[in-house]
């Protein structure tokens, strides 16, 4: 995850926000009205922004305008990328259509159903709305296919956690408030949470939640789990245990590096360098290892103490862990060093190990 700046940040807007924008033009334009400039939209929570039509074309039955999405100072994949909405009539109703770059979700557990576009619900509810205050303004049929476009939007797809969550051949058009703010937890909170309604859909018997990359690619191959059983927990222990506990599975792993794991067995529940620390103190007390509490790092505290201390952290984060879990859930713990390798296992491995 990038690093929050310490200066003031710009909110920004969500491609689900971008995308009923760009329909409201393009519905300007199929009924008979000069593209606009811009557009003011009503968001989920009532605030009125104003968005700058950036492309705008138009042929028999049908008519598109495009937004380039600004997501102020998120460092957010999609930023600066045009969402493009071209509406045409329809046979009843608003339709919705996936054009270039934007994915088909292909496995259950999500919010939208398998061979349904992956527009979430907020954003379909704001485009209908739309198609309903324009129509009736203009006194025409609200009977409309929407059919959202991102060029380039497969390529930045696999920047995402779509190709995981089964949503294939491009981006999702997300968002609940319409509003991005800049490194806000959220996003991959919500995503940890998809992930486990796509396992559930799957009825996957083992998943895993790991600290980063290294670690993942040890459980999965120490398991050989499947990409969709493989939950991007990152820092956010908490948030998938959280979920877990009220969206249970069979079994979990989580894995992780020394570092991030001592503070899991401490208590932490966001792993975040800058959100949580080790307490040597505490280690060194624990342990029974006054040197301890000299240690700048844990890999050092590990370089000290050795096995003594990855044990400890394995069982201990297991405790934690299991603390957090309904008892019909299995738990094993996998703590590894900086090049990969295993230093301690703790709990019954899950299924086909």
């Amino acid at each position: 995850m990038a690093r929050k700046p310490d200066t003031p940040l710009r909110r920004g807007w969500t491609t689900g926000a971008c995308a009923t924008a760009a329909t409201r033009a393009a519905l300007e334009m199929l009924w008979g009205a000069p593209c606009p400039k811009s557009v003011v939209i009503t968001l989920p929570k009532g605030e009125m922004p104003e968005f700058a039509i950036a492309h705008a074309d138009q042929g028999e039955g049908w008519a598109e305008a495009g937004v380039i999405k600004d997501a102020g100072d998120d460092p957010d994949v999609t930023h600066g990328a045009m969402i493009i909405a071209r509406v045409a009539h329809s046979a009843k109703g608003v339709v919705f259509r996936a054009g270039e770059g934007v994915g088909v979700v292909t496995m259950p557990g999500l919010p939208i159903p398998p061979g349904e576009p992956a527009i979430n619900p907020v954003p379909r509810q704001m485009m209908q709305a739309t198609v309903a205050d324009t129509a009736e303004r203009l006194g025409e049929r609200p009977d409309i296919e929407i059919t959202i476009s991102v060029p380039g939007g497969a390529a930045l797809a696999q920047q995402t956690w779509n190709p995981r969550l089964g949503i294939k051949g491009g981006l999702s058009i997300l968002g609940t408030t319409g509003i991005v703010r800049p490194f806000s937890c959220a996003a991959w909170i919500a995503s940890i949470h998809r992930g486990i309604d796509v396992a559930r859909g799957a009825d996957l018997a083992h998943v895993a939640g790991c600290t980063g990359a290294t670690s993942e690619t040890v459980v999965q191959q120490l398991y050989g789990l499947p990409d969709h059983a493989m939950l991007d927990m990152g820092d956010f222990a908490g948030g998938l245990l959280k979920y877990l506990a009220k969206h249970p599975l069979p079994h979990v792993t989580i894995g992780g590096g020394i570092g991030k794991m001592v503070k899991l067995a401490q208590g932490a529940r966001d792993l975040h360098s800058g959100r949580s620390q080790v307490d040597f103190d505490a280690l060194a007390e624990v342990l029974g290892m006054p040197d301890l509490k000299y240690m700048n790092t844990a890999l050092q505290a590990y370089e000290e103490a050795g096995e003594t201390l990855a044990n400890w952290v394995a069982e201990t984060a297991l405790e934690k862990v299991r603390a957090m879990l309904p008892d019909a859930i299995g738990v094993d713990i996998v703590v590894i060093d900086r090049k990969g390798a295993v230093i301690a296992r703790a709990g019954a491995p899950g299924p086909g190990a």
